[in-house]
């Protein structure tokens, strides 16, 4: 028969297990994908800065992969002890610049935006998605939502034309399927224009849904679409 010292370490050690699952645990409900349109992001006052793999194509690029909750709250810096690690995206570098290229200033090669994005955004889903996996998972889904390809197949293009919100929500939801949050800003004469694309998907990152809850803020009803 175990000692009464044997069964309690035992139940120690058990309850210490669990813990440390709890603690790598994260709580939260969905991802937002966001994918942003450079045209948008170069014209503004503050402008922008190609990265030092030169300028990225003309296509939506990737912001982020956002754990968020239904209440609109989310988690964010969710483990220091987990830092960026270039090395464990070696494979991944390439279709990250062509596909989540940085355009701050001054000029960047890309490591400080994805460290920007793990350590604030993807610490916080490592319970699913170990760093590998979140930009794996992110670049996995910014192919099976091709938002450039959509809108230009409903005659929606970047060429400078003011189109309306309506028609741009309303192309995105045909197209991939789920209803998008549009985030607008302002070019440097002041028009609003097309900038950001918010998408949902489950906990597990595996599907798109429909989203349990939008940002606050709005676009105007006529938004424009400028070049890159």
């Amino acid at each position: 028969m175990e000692s009464k010292g044997s069964i309690l370490m035992l139940l120690k050690l058990v309850v210490l297990q669990y813990l440390a699952v709890v603690c790598v645990s994260q709580d939260f409900d969905f991802f937002y994908f966001v994918q942003q349109w450079p045209g948008s992001y170069c014209d503004t006052k503050s402008s922008c800065c190609y990265p030092t793999s030169g300028k990225p194509a003309a296509d939506f690029g990737i912001h982020g992969l956002w754990p968020n909750n239904n209440d609109g709250s989310y988690p964010s810096n969710c483990d220091s002890n987990n830092a960026f690690q270039p090395s464990l995206v070696s494979d991944l570098r390439s279709s990250l610049q062509r596909n989540w290229a940085t355009l701050a200033c001054p000029s960047g090669n890309g490591i400080e935006f994805w460290s920007h994005e793990w350590e604030k955004h993807g610490t916080c889903s490592e319970s699913i998605l170990e760093q590998h996996d979140y930009f794996q998972t992110a670049l996995n889904l910014k192919q099976r939502a091709n938002i450039l390809r959509v809108l230009t197949n409903a005659g929606i293009a970047p060429n400078g034309n003011a189109y309306s919100l309506s028609s741009i929500k309303g192309a995105i939801k045909q197209g991939v399927g789920y209803t998008p949050y549009i985030e607008c800003n302002v070019d440097s004469s002041g028009n609003s224009q097309l900038y950001q694309v918010y998408l949902c998907v489950d906990a597990s990152a595996s599907r798109f849904i429909e989203c349990p809850v939008f940002p606050n803020a709005k676009c105007a009803s006529q938004i424009q679409f400028p070049p890159f």
